[in-house]
Formats: structure tokens, C-alpha cells, sequence
């Protein structure tokens, strides 16, 4: 990795290698056929991963994002080469009335919706708790864990049985990195949201799910590593590499779609051979 180290969020293009999000690989086959998907953070990243497959397996989706707006409409462009509506909804998720916004988007444009991926995520790395100030502490929550519960409640209305609710967790939500304390902790909190609200939300026939990544390659890296940290990225994995976004794709449609039907309550790894207990 020979990236430039960017200020957080980061963006795609100012990154070397660019990473994969399956742009010339993935091929679909009516997976999600007919269905309407958000997904959060959609403009680069896992999401923007996300976003393409889903796309190409037959759903329409909206593209959450914060304000990087050309990363953001590359992946329009992407969505609507696939044969599928794109509507792109740029805010800071921290504002909980802006989750209620992109579910409104959502069944104003499709007027349905089967599939909520709550995927935007900050974090930033620390070597002491005293270096950690109240408003990083309440960014990174505000960020990565509150929105997942805001768009979930706005969408509930709104979802059938046969609908699937998804969030990003992390590999630190097992194995917590001490330097990223506030990302863990929302991670942590992540997976036990979706794996409680399985549980709520089964008699309905709505299925929740997060998955783990590991070390992917995505904009948050350079935008929140110190050079020589980004260099090592990943090399620590047993397959001794990071993972490249398009890497999480299949998963999510796994999910999203009818192959998934049992299941439910899951915390899906994806870490490059790290186990998830």
C-alpha cells in the first residue's frame, strides 16, 4: 500500500491502489429481483461493494452518504449501468431526523423497501484514553452505532416479512484493538443490536444480520492510520493481505436475499482467517 494518508472520511479517488469493489467481477443473477435496498455509507467502500452487487442482482438502491459527492456518483453511474435507479441522499447521520429522511427518500422514490444496510462508519486511532475527547467519543457513537437503531425504527413500518435488516460490524467487536477504543465499542454494539433485534423482529418474518470484516481496503484506512500503519495493513491476516471491498459483496447479497431466509440473528466474519468466537 503506497496511499497518501488522508484526512477522515477519506475518499476513493485520492487512494493508490484503488481498491475493488467488483466493478469489472461481479456478475449477478436476479437475486434481488423487484427489491429496493438502503445502504449507508454507499459512496465508497464496503458499501459502494454493496451498492453495485445488489444493483446487478436486481434491486433498486438508495445511496446514503456524508458529502463526497463524486465518489458518491461514481457509484450511481454504477447502479444505473446495472439497469437500476440510483438515489443519492447526501447528511451527517448523526442528526437522527436524517435517518428518518433517507428511509422517506427510500419509499418516496421505489415505494417499497426489502432490504436496510446500515453500513457508514468514522474511526480515528488513540494511544491513550485521555487523548480520546468528549465530542470524538460522541462523533464515532453518533456515527457507527445510533443511526443503525434510527433507520431500523423508521424503517419498521415500512418492511414486510421477508425483509432483511443488515449492519457492519468489524472483527473488533470479538477482538477489540485497544487504539481504536470509541470504533470498538460501537462495533461491539453493532452486532449485539442486530443480533437482539433478530430476536424482536422474527414473528414479524424480518431478518437481522451484521457481518464482521476484517481488514479491508477501503478510504477510512488512510483517512485514520498513521503511514507505516497503513504500509502493514492486513499483512497480519493468515491469508497475509487485506481484503479488498468486492471481497464482502456476496455476503451481503447472501443476506439480503431468499438463500438467506433462515437466517437470522448472525454475525457473519469475513476477516481473512481471524476467527470470530
Amino acid at each position: 500500500m503506497n496511499d497518501t494518508v488522508q484526512d477522515p472520511p477519506g475518499t476513493e479517488q485520492a487512494m493508490a491502489p484503488a481498491p475493488d469493489h467488483g466493478e469489472q467481477s461481479y456478475r449477478g443473477s436476479g437475486k434481488l429481483a423487484g427489491r429496493a435496498a438502503i445502504v449507508t455509507g454507499a459512496d465508497s467502500g464496503i458499501g459502494k461493494a454493496v451498492a453495485v452487487a445488489y444493483a446487478r442482482e436486481g434491486a433498486d438502491v438508495l445511496i446514503s452518504y456524508l458529502d463526497e459527492h463524486d465518489d458518491a456518483q461514481e457509484t450511481a453511474r454504477l447502479v444505473e449501468e446495472a439497469g437500476r435507479r440510483a438515489v443519492l441522499v447526501p447528511g451527517d447521520l448523526r442528526d437522527p431526523a436524517h435517518s428518518r429522511t433517507i428511509v422517506e427518500r427510500a419509499i418516496e422514490e421505489f415505494g417499497h423497501l426489502e432490504v436496510l444496510v446500515s453500513n457508514a462508519a468514522y474511526q480515528m486511532s488513540f494511544s491513550s484514553v485521555e487523548e480520546i475527547s468528549d465530542e470524538e467519543w460522541q462523533r464515532t457513537m453518533q456515527t457507527n452505532l445510533d443511526p443503525f437503531f434510527y433507520l431500523v425504527k423508521a424503517a419498521l413500518p415500512h418492511l414486510k416479512p421477508g425483509a432483511s435488516i443488515i449492519g457492519t460490524s468489524s472483527v473488533n467487536s470479538d477482538m477489540p484493538s485497544p487504539q481504536f477504543l470509541p470504533y470498538v465499542v460501537t462495533k461491539a454494539g453493532v452486532a449485539n443490536l442486530a443480533a437482539a433485534l433478530a430476536q424482536m423482529l422474527g414473528d414479524r418474518g424480518i431478518r437481522v444480520n451484521s457481518v464482521a470484516p476484517g481488514p479491508i481496503w477501503t478510504p477510512l484506512i488512510p483517512a485514520s492510520l498513521p503511514e507505516e500503519a497503513v504500509e502493514q495493513f492486513g499483512k497480519d491476516t493468515p491469508l497475509g493481505r487485506p481484503g479488498q471491498p468486492s471481497e464482502l459483496a456476496g455476503v451481503y447479497v447472501l443476506l439480503a436475499s431468499d438463500e438467506g431466509s433462515y437466517v437470522s440473528g448472525a454475525r457473519i466474519a469475513v476477516t481473512g482467517g481471524k476467527p470470530i468466537l
